[in-house]
């Protein structure tokens, strides 16, 4: 039988860049002290990483990719997160897709970076949870960890992209007091998607919170606004 786990790790270990693997454990935090504290690199870049799981995700189950996920080393956890995501997209049986979420949920604990978050949220949560109770994400906001609120406000972006913001604001108001800055950067960047998609809304909201929003929150939302515009919200002049 085919280990398709060591097949990946080999394939990946082929593509590590030296250069990268110094630089990944600075890029994302991961140094003692940092938000990804103690995470391991092998230095292969993305594109590396989405053809590999294009190239495997057919032939591996599900028990492999979430061993996969449960690795280590940093860029195993991204291969196996694009291969659940190729699954999800593929796959038009309910029940494999019901399989592959609940992996996804089984396993949030390795889900322990931004980029890991913000590449498998929207892909698998949004569409998910799209016709059915969103409950879940209102629980994800509420916990005390870093990566479980940025997974749900992350998750809105696939109701932002079919024009249904309602989530979305509200999780935004869930993560206001938020302490941290990559969930302050997480709610400023939906909050502009709403905005490229209908920005009397983003005005609507930022109208009403933005003298209390965090300031990094507040310029991520505001990137696409006129300059006059992004001034009034930033020096606190904007007539309400």
């Amino acid at each position: 039988m085919m280990d398709y786990v060591r097949l990946i790790k080999e394939e990946l270990g082929r593509h590590s860049n030296p250069e990268k693997k110094e630089f990944f454990p600075k890029f994302f935090k991961a140094e003692p002290g940092g938000y990804g504290e103690g995470d391991l690199f092998m230095g292969v870049t993305v594109p590396h990483q989405r053809k590999i799981a294009k190239q495997y995700f057919r032939q591996i189950s599900l028990a492999e990719a979430e061993k996969l996920l449960q690795d280590p080393v940093h860029e195993c956890r991204l291969t196996a997160l694009f291969i659940l995501v190729n699954k999800y997209e593929k796959s038009k049986d309910q029940r494999e897709k019901e399989e592959i979420i609940q992996c996804y949920l089984n396993n949030l604990p390795f889900v322990n970076n931004w980029d890991l978050v913000d590449s498998s949220a929207y892909k698998l949560l949004g569409p998910h949870l799209e016709n059915t109770d969103r409950r879940l994400l209102y629980e994800l906001a509420a916990a005390p960890d870093l990566w479980k609120p940025r997974i749900a406000i992350i998750a809105t972006f696939h109701f932002i992209k079919n024009d249904d913001f309602e989530d979305t604001f509200r999780i935004a108001e869930q993560l206001l007091e938020h302490p941290h800055d990559l969930i302050h950067k997480a709610v400023g960047w939906m909050l502009r998607e709403v905005g490229n998609r209908d920005r009397g809304r983003e005005l609507e909201f930022l109208d009403r919170h933005y003298q209390r929003m965090p300031r990094t929150m507040l310029r991520y939302a505001i990137e696409k606004l006129e300059p006059e515009l992004r001034q009034q919200y930033l020096q606190g002049t904007r007539e309400v």
